[in-house]
């Protein structure tokens, strides 16, 4: 019995290796969560673009006519 609560004890103060994992949960979590935000925000970003895309030959077509901008 005492072998074993030798063995758990060392068990239990023992903490190497214990930094490699919290930078694998740290790393998956900043992965996750900025796939999250690419995710969320990709439609936004994507229907911003394409009216600003919209937008210009709009402008470009009121220039050549004389139009005011």
């Amino acid at each position: 019995m005492n072998k074993f609560t030798n063995l758990w004890t060392r068990f239990r103060t023992c903490e190497e290796g214990a930094t490699l994992v919290e930078y694998g949960i740290a790393l998956s979590l900043a992965v996750t969560l900025g796939a999250g935000a690419l995710i969320a925000l990709g439609d936004d970003v994507g229907a911003t673009m394409n009216a600003a895309g919209d937008a210009m030959p709009a402008q470009a077509a009121e220039a050549d006519s004389g139009g005011s901008i």
